[in-house]
């Protein structure tokens, strides 16, 4: 999404809740139950949102461990790498786990607010699974009987297991077998995700139809809890890419202050391009001459990190979930950030390089935990600010991450 379509979708968003706020202030029955009239639109929008998701994450993990298995044929550098992944993606979110909920219990309470269709039903049902739910019967429901099955109720997590094993299947299978399923799904994955990119385009139609309604009913307190969240969302990235110096300077034996002056100059470069990709030639740069980094480790961990590894998806999809559940009043319980934490680990690794594809992903998560999917154009439409802090946490994160390795490779 060009910075001109981000715009875009901000300016619905702000149309509709200042036109929701000025129609909750007239009062008048038929324009609110014209506002009203337009929330099939949104509902629609979020429909095909969700209709991409299942089959984009098992395409995108199939062909991201399928990768990751060729990768291992180099070496003990590509285990290395996706250790070093795995580690500070869940270290990531050990941290945000008890610290986003710390900053959302600033909010004033909000009273359960009224859900989309089907979803107070879908919030019921998963307080009361997850209060009658005992550690045995999680265990069990971790492996699905029926993948199918999984698949159509949204039980992510089991079908992230299923897809993990199926690609680590297609791993070692004959090298001809495993070509052509690689190949297969890589094609799938990029035809989801040109259908992915026209469901994009239409984010400022679907916004506005979301929000309207919303804006109508809840009046100024959308604007002040949005507000809110912007500034949780930065804070949080902040601490993440504060604690990455420290880790550096553990697990690579650098200086904080080193480190710091390095990762300078790309983090002003996402800040400013809100684009990792933008930053990967001063990457380069700075790890080559400013930490003295084996150049084939450069040449190496930099573009995979840049392609794969996405420190910043803990922090958004914790967030985000506190976010929409203080919104529409369904409270969240540690299984259900734990739910959320253990699939931004393996999950991190599938997101499409998309404009908010990140988001995408989430979409599936939610309605597992009892959140409305509509939740998701919210946070898409206000992604512009939050997603500058984003891409800095990540740019520090793939320079975190080759530093890491690229000191642990060199002789001792």
């Amino acid at each position: 999404m060009t910075m001109k379509e981000s715009t875009r979708v901000l300016l619905a968003l702000v149309a509709a809740i200042v036109l929701g706020v000025i129609l909750a202030a007239i009062g008048n029955a038929a324009l609110i139950r014209a506002a009203d009239a337009i929330a099939p639109i949104g509902a629609l929008w979020v429909n095909a949102i969700r209709m991409t998701v299942i089959p984009l994450v098992v395409s995108l993990l199939i062909t991201g461990v399928a990768s990751a298995a060729d990768i291992r044929a180099i070496g003990r550098l590509g285990g290395r790498t996706l250790l070093v992944f795995v580690l500070l993606l869940a270290g990531a979110a050990a941290v945000i786990m008890p610290f986003a909920p710390a900053l959302f219990a600033l909010l004033p309470h909000r009273g359960a607010q009224q859900l989309p269709a089907g979803a107070t039903e879908a919030a019921n049902e998963i307080a009361a699974g997850g209060q009658a739910q005992t550690f045995s019967s999680w265990l069990t429901s971790l492996l699905p009987s029926n993948p199918i099955a999984a698949a159509a109720s949204g039980a992510m997590m089991p079908l992230i297991l299923f897809t993990l094993l199926l690609a680590l299947a297609i791993a070692r299978s004959p090298q001809s077998s495993r070509e052509t399923l690689t190949n297969f799904f890589r094609a799938f994955s990029d035809a989801m995700l040109i259908l992915v990119r026209w469901v994009i385009l239409a984010a400022p139609l679907g916004v506005f139809a979301l929000v309207l309604p919303l804006a109508v009913h809840a009046g100024g307190a959308i604007a002040g809890g949005i507000g809110f969240y912007i500034v949780a969302y930065s804070i949080a990235c902040i601490v993440v890419i504060l604690l990455l110096y420290p880790v550096v300077a553990i697990a690579a034996r650098i200086p904080m202050r080193r480190f710091a002056r390095a990762a300078l100059e790309p983090q002003l470069i996402a800040f400013s391009s809100s684009s990792s990709i933008a930053t990967l030639p001063a990457l380069v740069e700075t790890a080559e001459k400013n930490l003295e980094l084996p150049d084939e480790v450069v040449g190496f961990v930099l573009p995979l990190s840049v392609s794969m590894f996405k420190i910043a998806a803990p922090v958004s999809w914790t967030v985000g979930a506190l976010f929409v559940g203080w919104f529409y009043g369904v409270p969240l319980h540690l299984g259900a950030l734990a739910t959320i934490a253990f699939a931004a680990v393996f999950l991190a690794f599938a997101v499409p390089g998309i404009p908010r594809g990140a988001f995408i992903m989430l979409t599936p998560l939610f309605l597992a935990i009892g959140l409305p999917a509509e939740g998701i154009g919210i946070l898409i439409a206000v992604d512009a600010i939050p997603d500058l802090f984003a891409t800095v946490l990540n740019t520090t994160g793939y320079l975190a991450a080759t530093t890491i390795v690229g000191r642990r490779t060199l002789p001792q």
